[in-house]
């Protein structure tokens, strides 16, 4: 006769709207210095670099999963801190996942933001999100978090633990098909003249946001 297999124990996280969870597994953390490439506007990236070093501390990731296989979710919070590269808002890396069919959702618990959506085949879209709203990111989509306020960035997400992210995609593609700049005291959507279309595949299987 097998022997059963073990059940994973419930863990009870607190999660703060400042960003952050109490039991989480683990912290992932982006710098400044780390975002050569992000922004359309590299000159300004540079810019803020030299004044402010590279070792600035700009968004992180916490997280909670259980175990990795089918089945098994991931639950975090990504905090994306207020800043500006030109008329470029912050934002983060943005990826799609590694096993593309993946779904995603995001909550937004504080500040002001902006989902970035897009598809290999060229479909897009960019949700507004503040305190309360919600976006439900169907496989096959990219997706960018992208701060327009003047305050942390803050999302709940959870999505399957055997997704993976592919952040390569968006890279190759020499950026998103859309940017999100300023407009006036609010923002906009303007196309990137750098982008190339996207590749028609998701191969790689990083396991950071």
């Amino acid at each position: 006769m097998s022997t059963p297999k073990a059940v994973d124990t419930p863990v009870v996280l607190e999660i703060s709207p400042n960003g952050g969870i109490e039991g989480r597994s683990r912290r992932y953390e982006k710098f400044l210095g780390d975002m050569a490439g992000v922004y359309r506007d590299d000159a300004a990236w540079q810019a803020a670099v030299a004044a402010r070093g590279g070792d600035e501390l700009i968004y992180w990731v916490d997280d909670h999963r259980y175990q990795e296989g089918p089945g098994a979710l991931i639950v975090g919070t990504s905090t994306l801190l207020p800043g500006r590269y030109g008329e470029e808002f912050a934002v983060t890396r943005g990826h799609i996942h590694a096993i593309s069919d993946r779904a995603e959702l995001y909550h937004c618990l504080s500040g002001h933001g902006v989902m970035l959506l897009e598809t290999l085949d060229g479909q897009s879209a960019a949700i507004e999100l503040t305190p309360g709203k919600a976006v439900n990111v169907p496989g096959h989509w990219i997706h960018r978090s992208v701060n327009v306020g003047d305050e942390p960035f803050v999302t709940l997400f959870c999505y399957a633990a055997d997704a993976g992210q592919d952040y390569g995609v968006i890279a190759e593609a020499g950026g998103m098909k859309n940017l999100v700049v300023a407009d006036g005291d609010g923002w906009t959507l303007a196309p990137n003249p750098d982008h190339r279309g996207y590749r028609g595949g998701s191969e790689t299987s990083e396991s950071d946001s």
